[in-house]
């Protein structure tokens, strides 16, 4: 994983913060996720949480979605998650709460293929900022896979945490991008699962509805 880390800092009267601001982070740049479709990639996206590769998601509200003049489609959403923060850690933000928000938009284009998320923390902002965005679209080769480019820009404030906070979140963002690339994987056969009992059980009716107008005709 290769960042670029810019330190800026401000020396007015009365200011003393560090912004260590991850650039760009590719954590997974062009990552084919398997012989996956993008339809199959992004219903399963869409339906990610929850999932037992990301327990720490504990909620998910859908606070606005609705297609616009395009065909496009827009999701707003809150995510409800338990942050693992570390015992020293809280000692020094003055903080017991593990529960952090995050809202996340995405837009699906079905004529382009193409779904982007964007996501950020609107919990422990005057600390940490993350900005991640994940953009899903077909493989320009071949079609029956899916390409899913990742990157997050970390903010971190502060002068004595600073340097480990921003260690400690690219650590998580890293962990957490193979944890959902699990988790995809998790749902689409969760999907592919359902699809089957679905086609089974429409098989059985078609059979017990064939037989009963056989034995009507008798």
């Amino acid at each position: 994983m290769h960042c670029l880390v810019n330190e800026n800092r401000d020396f007015s009267p009365g200011k003393d913060i560090i912004l260590l601001k991850t650039e760009a982070c590719n954590l997974m740049p062009r990552l084919c996720l398997g012989s996956h479709p993008w339809e199959t990639v992004m219903t399963a996206a869409m339906r990610k949480y929850p999932n037992p590769m990301n327990p720490s998601v504990v909620g998910v509200d859908v606070l606005d979605r609705h297609v616009d003049a395009s065909g496009k489609l827009h999701s707003h959403r809150l995510l409800s998650t338990e942050w693992g923060i570390p015992s020293i850690v809280k000692s020094l933000i003055g903080t017991c709460r593990t529960r952090t928000y995050v809202q996340e938009h995405s837009v699906v284009d079905p004529v382009k293929k193409t779904m982007e998320l964007k996501s950020c923390n609107i919990s422990f902002t005057n600390l940490v900022s993350v900005d991640e965005r994940l953009v899903y679209k077909p493989h320009p080769h071949e079609p029956h896979k899916t390409i899913l480019t990742q990157e997050a820009i970390i903010s971190v404030k502060g002068v004595s945490l600073s340097s480990y906070l921003e260690g400690l979140m690219a650590n998580t963002i890293s962990s957490n991008a193979k944890k959902g690339r699990e988790a995809l994987e998790w749902v689409i056969k969760r999907l592919n699962a359902e699809i089957e009992e679905f086609a089974a059980s429409a098989r059985g009716t078609m059979r017990n509805s064939m037989a009963a107008a056989a034995f009507v005709e008798k």
